[in-house]
């Protein structure tokens, strides 16, 4: 199994409610295209609700194998979901493991 988590932070321009509303979109770009990715297990969107933590929204995965998370990376979906989260956040981190 192969975890993928990525964190943002919104744009600081971004209000409190643009910030909720451009979380439920990417949730609703990225989780369906669980479906669509075979080996993908779980894809999952989360939304900060806490002061203690120093980022706004994870994107918290899990992949069979390597060369699942690799066809979720270029999936269609996931290439035009990209586009829409780059333009709404910003400090991306990212990290990948084998579990």
């Amino acid at each position: 199994m192969v975890k993928h988590i990525v964190l943002w932070n919104f744009n600081e321009e971004m209000t409190p409610d643009e910030k909720r509303a451009a979380g439920e979109k990417m949730k609703e770009l990225l989780e369906p295209i669980k479906s669509k990715v075979p080996g993908a297990v779980d894809i999952r969107v989360v939304l900060n609700e806490l002061d203690s933590s120093n980022r706004d929204v994870a994107l918290i995965s899990t992949f069979e194998t390597l060369e699942a998370l690799q066809t979720y990376q270029t999936h269609p979906d996931h290439v035009a979901a990209g586009g829409y989260v780059r333009s709404v956040t910003h400090n991306r981190s990212c990290l990948d493991y084998e579990c």
